[in-house]
């Protein structure tokens, strides 16, 4: 019986070509989790193309235009297991017109792996996806310095990396940076030890993927319950039940605790927390379940249940770092649905504060016109008051996305600042 319930979330990012797509190859080509008949299309393709062995990339590039052109265009995710954990891997593009899928890709992990190569070191496509990272408060980030086969897998490339990744670093809101050279092509320091750079003495990356602890990553302090729909069975021996479902964003609920629904203010204290088997002692994140309250209150869909003693910030007026993901550009003072946790609302976009130049990380007061890919400040306007918490210290209810009502495409993702 294996025990590997925890599930790892990671992204990987990086330049065009630096090899993240065969560094993910590797990861499932070495883990031994690819199926023979995938193998054996793979294996085909890459004899059409004239390569000597596997073409590790393919496994990862399912569009026919990423084959063709041998780059990622959209966000591509794989699934693998190994008897410690169970993985999920955002695979992102690495152009810049992509920026706004690695957003996408990027805004439920755990880790980024961003992808250096050795001998370009440190560059702008670097820098622009380890702010994002940071921006996404992604709590772990690998550097995996590749292409060390390339550079007679020299220490002093290796070193020369870190000194340039952590001069620019600094100034970003990462805590946990680990460094590991690697040949994702030859396999060096992937999923085995590498035979080539005695002088590291690091875990491989899968091994460092494996023990890494997230239980830490969820915040347990702040109670939040966003209500998705009320249960009212009505029959049997449920006939004056009266639930309300939804998943746990943050934080331990427990029978008997104090708690406030907001938006209304009023307080009652949890009677029961039922699952679909059975009734629980206590409730945490990401679980779903039903609670029921001591009293009858009014609370219906968007309603959030939280502790008495600790609310988030009832507001119609949001700041919010946002990414347009739109190819038309925002409308000055247009209408849109925002979607915060299980609550709509009409909101708009009251102001520009600024742009953040993607290339420079500097910021552009002056330039107030938002076109896809774009990162900014704004300040947006709500109907109706939203239950927010900041994105750094909860990213469930401090995440929003905007969706435009004439053609119900979602136009823009947002941290709560």
């Amino acid at each position: 019986m294996l025990d590997n319930n925890q599930l790892l979330r990671f992204t990987t990012a990086g330049s065009v070509d630096d090899g993240k797509s065969t560094l993910i190859g590797r990861l499932l080509y070495d883990s031994k989790s690819i199926f023979e008949d995938q193998l054996e299309a793979i294996e085909n393709t890459s004899k059409k193309k004239g390569h000597e062995g596997v073409d590790l990339a393919l496994f990862t590039d399912g569009l026919r235009d990423e084959r063709e052109q041998g780059i990622t265009i959209d966000v591509a995710y794989r699934y693998f297991t190994t008897p410690k954990r169970k993985f999920i891997i955002a695979d992102t593009p690495g152009h810049i017109q992509y920026t706004r899928n690695m957003v996408t890709g990027a805004s439920t992990a755990n880790a980024a792996i961003i992808l250096v190569d050795a001998r370009h070191g440190v560059i702008e496509q670097t820098r622009r996806h380890s702010f994002i990272a940071s921006l996404l408060q992604i709590p772990h980030v690998i550097v995996c310095i590749n292409k060390m086969d390339l550079v007679d897998f020299q220490e002093d490339a290796y070193q020369k990396v870190i000194e340039q990744f952590e001069e620019f670093s600094s100034k970003m809101m990462v805590k946990d940076v680990r460094f590991i050279p690697i040949s994702a092509l030859l396999g060096d320091n992937v999923v085995n030890r590498s035979e080539h750079m005695d002088w590291y003495q690091g875990a491989p990356l899968l091994h460092t993927l494996e023990t890494m602890h997230i239980s830490s990553d969820i915040n347990k302090v702040d109670a939040r319950f966003p209500v998705q729909t009320v249960l009212r069975p009505q029959q049997g021996e449920f006939r004056d039940y009266r639930g309300y479902a939804g998943r746990v964003a943050s934080g331990v609920f427990r029978p008997g605790d104090e708690v406030t629904v907001m938006p209304s203010g009023f307080t009652s204290k949890i009677r029961s927390i039922d699952t679909f088997d059975s009734a629980v002692n206590e409730a945490f994140a990401p679980m779903s379940v039903s609670i029921t309250l001591e009293d009858d209150i009014d609370i219906s869909r968007g309603d959030m249940i939280v502790r008495s003693n600790n609310m988030p910030e009832a507001s119609q007026d949001i700041e919010v770092m946002l990414c347009w993901l739109n190819n038309s550009p925002a409308k000055p003072r247009a209408k849109y649905t925002i979607k915060h946790t299980s609550n709509d609302q009409k909101a708009m976009i009251k102001e520009v504060v600024y742009k953040i130049d993607i290339n420079t990380l500097e910021r552009k007061e002056d330039d107030k016109e938002l076109t896809m890919n774009d990162i900014c400040k704004v300040k947006l306007r709500t109907t109706q008051p939203l239950m927010v918490d900041s994105y750094r210290e909860n990213r469930t209810t401090g995440s929003i996305i905007l969706v435009d009502d004439a053609t119900n495409e979602t136009v823009a993702a947002g941290m709560v600042v």
